[in-house]
């Protein structure tokens, strides 16, 4: 019963995901970004809470939106471990100069990625992959998130605009938030729902890119790394 409210909160992701492409209003596009995140955050948070138990659910959450806070904050100042960048301002609201919905989409995408690493293989390799699918989604997120003008890097990267190190330091991220996650999830059959939801991001982040955004070669770079740790936990689950 706890799984079906999931529902809710997709349908709402699902609409607003479709309502980005069909308007240029910088406005519009910035709170409906918000709200993507938003309701991407409390459909993983009510599966995981159904799979997982309540305590263990927020307090994976809790720690993780505490832990990646902490490491933005320390990006923006630093530079490690993603290289120099800084947050426009554009997404309020912020804490220590961060959008909130940062550490949401962390959480949020983390979950799903470690779920869907355990269809894959042992607690080891379901760290692993769900770190190289948690890196795999920003190769659609960072290129939109910086053409709408949310954060921009110091240097002209490699990759659309965006340095390499910032996937080296989201793998590392991942690799550290993951594993405390897999102590903090109980031992219990991985969702299937994070796996199918995993795979709509997939899906829909490849469709946007190629059709609506016009930047076919991020739609092919995402969807060839995002879709290959989809196939493989498809494979592996069936």
């Amino acid at each position: 019963m706890t799984s079906r409210l999931a529902w809710a909160p997709f349908a709402a992701l699902a609409l607003l995901q479709i309502g980005i492409p069909l308007t240029d209003d910088d406005a519009t596009l910035e709170w409906l970004s918000s709200l993507v995140v938003v309701a991407f955050f409390l459909t993983v948070l009510v599966i995981t809470v159904a799979r997982w138990g309540l305590a263990r659910a927020l307090g994976a959450a809790a720690f993780v939106v505490a832990a990646t806070l902490a490491v933005e904050k320390l990006g923006t100042a630093t530079g490690f471990p993603f290289g120099e960048y800084d947050y426009t301002g554009a997404l309020q609201p912020t804490v220590g100069g961060v959008p909130v919905i940062v550490p949401l989409a962390w959480f949020a995408m983390g979950a799903t990625a470690l779920e869907v690493g355990h269809h894959v293989g042992s607690r080891i390799v379901a760290v692993v992959v769900g770190a190289l699918g948690l890196t795999a989604w920003d190769l659609f997120l960072d290129p939109q998130m910086v053409e709408a003008g949310y954060w921009e890097w110091a240097v002209d990267g490699a990759y659309q605009g965006i340095p390499l190190s910032n996937y080296g330091g989201w793998l590392l991220t991942g690799l550290v938030v993951l594993a405390v996650v897999e102590i903090i999830r109980p031992a219990r059959p991985p969702s299937p729902g994070l796996r199918w939801l995993y795979t709509w991001w997939a899906v829909m982040s490849t469709i946007g890119f190629v059709v609506f955004f016009g930047r076919p070669w991020v739609g092919l770079v995402g969807g060839v790394g995002m879709g290959a740790i989809t196939a493989l936990a498809w494979m592996r689950a069936r």
